[in-house]
């Protein structure tokens, strides 16, 4: 008989699924890494595992212990499911901009969930960033788990998401294109891809999307950590005011940023014309692949990554009153 132990062995080996119609006018093939296959249906399973797994060995997680994380509500998702199956409670953090489905759903798997506000500087008493790490400092027995900066969250892609493109795609991959917000999955991926293409005479590029109000873009090409280009911004789950350690830029060959508009437009279009329900950041990576039209020729394979899935945004791009509201749609 073939079953899984438990939920945790079903994370990984997700499908590559080919792009038809939004992607007609491209010269190349194009595949989507369809993460939403994971259990809780987005690509954040596969770190959050290796984060605790990690956690668990060298003590930092102890039995019996709290999870206390900063999230726009998968990597929540994912931790949430590991400590249901290994014992943990877990307490998640979020910025009052993510959509109340993200938040729901996180209470139905037991989580207990704080709501910050978004429109405050990350040095801020009441940011997101800061209200975790202070409650990972007074709650006994926790451990605060700081994707942004833990080396575990790269470390899960170049072991799983990495190496089954490459064996997916025969080894024939071009061109790897991700939404970048932890930088856990293009540094694990991209570094993964790039040292097998290496070994093997070939080249991989690797193109992060990142959106208007995140600093990521400029900083890649310049050096330099503009807070002017910060502003509040409505894409969830990519872009950021801050520099994880997790964005290995010397791994990035490059960025294109893509509008709030066209991440929520290209989100329903995904749905509507090519049949695949999922996240804001798999609009914004579309129409981002797309922006990079002349980066591409007819040999190139092209995998973009697809994040999380469309049930999280049902109140949000997906809602025509909110889509007016935000100047979206007429």
């Amino acid at each position: 008989m073939k079953y899984a132990e438990n939920i945790l062995e079903t994370i990984g080996n997700t499908p590559l699924v080919k792009l038809n119609v939004l992607t007609k006018d491209l010269p190349c093939l194009v595949l989507s890494k369809y993460e939403t296959f994971n259990p809780g249906n987005s690509v954040k399973d596969r770190m959050a595992l290796q984060m605790i797994a990690d956690a668990e060995a060298d003590g930092r997680l102890k039995p019996g212990g709290t999870i206390i994380e900063g999230t726009s509500g998968n990597t929540g998702m994912g931790l949430a499911l590991a400590a249901i199956v290994k014992g943990y409670k877990c307490v998640f953090v979020m910025a009052d901009k993510q959509s109340k489905e993200k938040i729901d759903i996180l209470r139905a798997v037991g989580a207990e969930v704080v709501v910050c506000p978004t429109n405050v500087e990350p040095s801020d008493a009441r940011s997101y960033y800061s209200v975790s790490k202070r409650l990972g400092e007074e709650t006994p027995n926790s451990w605060y788990v700081n994707q942004y900066d833990n080396p575990s969250n790269c470390k899960a892609h170049f072991l799983s998401t990495g190496p089954e493109i490459w064996e997916q795609t025969e080894g024939k991959i071009t061109h790897f294109v991700v939404g970048v917000g932890t930088g856990g999955t293009i540094s694990g991926v991209g570094s993964y891809l790039k040292m097998k293409a290496r070994e093997a005479g070939t080249t991989v590029k690797i193109w992060g999307i990142d959106t208007y109000g995140s600093v990521f873009k400029k900083y890649h090409e310049t050096g330099v950590f503009d807070e002017n280009e910060i502003y509040p911004y409505i894409t969830e789950g990519i872009g950021e005011d801050i520099l994880p350690l997790n964005v290995n830029f010397g791994v990035i060959d490059g960025f294109t940023k893509v509008t709030d508009k066209d991440a929520a437009i290209y989100t329903q279009r995904l749905a509507k014309e090519e049949g695949m329900f999922l996240g804001n950041s798999a609009g914004a990576a579309i129409k981002g692949l797309l922006q990079l039209k002349e980066n591409f020729t007819k040999d190139d394979v092209v995998v973009v990554l697809f994040h999380d899935h469309g049930s999280r945004y049902v109140g949000k791009m997906f809602n025509d009153d909110w889509m007016q509201k935000n100047g979206f749609v007429e």
